[in-house]
């Protein structure tokens, strides 16, 4: 019987027969583009290390989302940067009226998640209340002000909370008081499995949030993950999936592949997956310098995420997704 040599490059021979080998498929509706808000502005400014990410203006962020829905982008997550900081007695009132103004303007032709955080409100910088000594945050103390942040921005109009501060417990308050409030149908993004990481610098550069150096607390070490803890990220997923999150999220995204596809083994929750600021910036960069081709760089990240098993890719170049998955 004649012995045919077995070969596997007959199925990258050309473009048509690699489209029906691939086992991944990216479509531009799974992709979450994040949109930032600045109270101070006149008007909207680029980001110095993340080309074609701005921070936007009540009135300019307008006329971007309805942009990006001319490109088919129809998800967004938004960040608000309040002018105002506070120790405690926090006032949402920017971040409920952008919510209000742009549900009004978009309705449902938009999905509108809100980051629950108050690392943009705290004089501090850290992402809940502090004690007196400013050496730890009261987490109990900090899950009540989230839990009725996040019920001022359901009533305003957020289709989805996401909460960033990584408090134990504030999925549960936060579902239990949307419930009692008539917003049971409002979602719950949870940043389940977030790291401190050292990929946030220019997201901490538009959202004014780094932690003060002159605080004994100096970093955020003591509530987000510890990047050499895996099993922690599982556990914390879990819980929040237990509480009553709907959708589950791995931040970053590629030192932490590994995460999301042990999540995605014991969960059927939709998982999304944060190509951060430091990630996204370090390809600019790299391209800016003749190094690599930006688009082709990122569709690259963005299939090794959902190869490893995300639902929901969230990236600051999502605007241009359905652009560059049409290559």
């Amino acid at each position: 019987m004649e012995n045919f040599q077995t070969s596997h490059r007959r199925r990258r021979a050309n473009p048509h027969i690699r489209e029906i080998a691939a086992d991944v498929h990216l479509s531009h509706k799974e992709f979450i583009q994040p949109i930032f808000v600045d109270e101070i502005l006149a008007d909207r400014v680029e980001n110095e290390f993340m080309t074609g990410v701005f921070s936007d203006t009540p009135t300019t962020v307008l006329r971007q989302i309805e942009n990006d829905l001319k490109n088919g982008v129809s998800k967004f997550l938004l960040f608000p940067v309040p002018e105002n900081r506070y120790e405690t007695d926090f006032k949402f009132d920017f971040a409920a009226k952008t919510i209000e103004n742009i549900k009004k303007q978009f309705g449902n032709d938009i999905w509108l998640a809100a980051d629950l955080c108050l690392c943009s409100y705290t004089t501090h910088g850290h992402c809940g209340i502090l004690n007196e000594k400013h050496d730890h945050i009261l987490n109990e103390k900090t899950c009540e002000v989230l839990a009725n942040y996040a019920l001022n921005l359901a009533k305003s109009g957020a289709d989805c909370i996401a909460p960033s501060d990584m408090m134990d417990g504030r999925i549960k308050a936060i579902r239990q008081i949307l419930d009692k409030n008539e917003a049971e149908n409002t979602a719950i993004m949870s940043y389940s499995a977030k790291f401190a990481s050292n990929f946030y610098g220019p997201f901490r550069d538009v959202c004014k949030s780094s932690p003060a150096k002159n605080i004994v607390l100096k970093d955020r070490k003591t509530y987000q993950m510890d990047f050499r803890n895996g099993g922690d990220a599982i556990l914390s997923s879990l819980r929040d999936a237990a509480e009553g999150a709907d959708i589950l999220m791995v931040k970053p995204a590629l030192p932490y592949l590994d995460i999301l596809t042990k999540l995605r083994q014991q969960t059927l929750l939709p998982i999304a997956i944060y190509h951060v600021s430091g990630e996204f910036a370090a390809i600019e960069l790299l391209a800016k310098n003749g190094l690599i081709d930006a688009d082709a760089g990122h569709l690259e990240i963005w299939t090794a995420c959902k190869r490893a098993g995300a639902s929901v890719i969230i990236s600051y170049k999502a605007r241009l997704a359905k652009q560059i998955l049409d290559f």
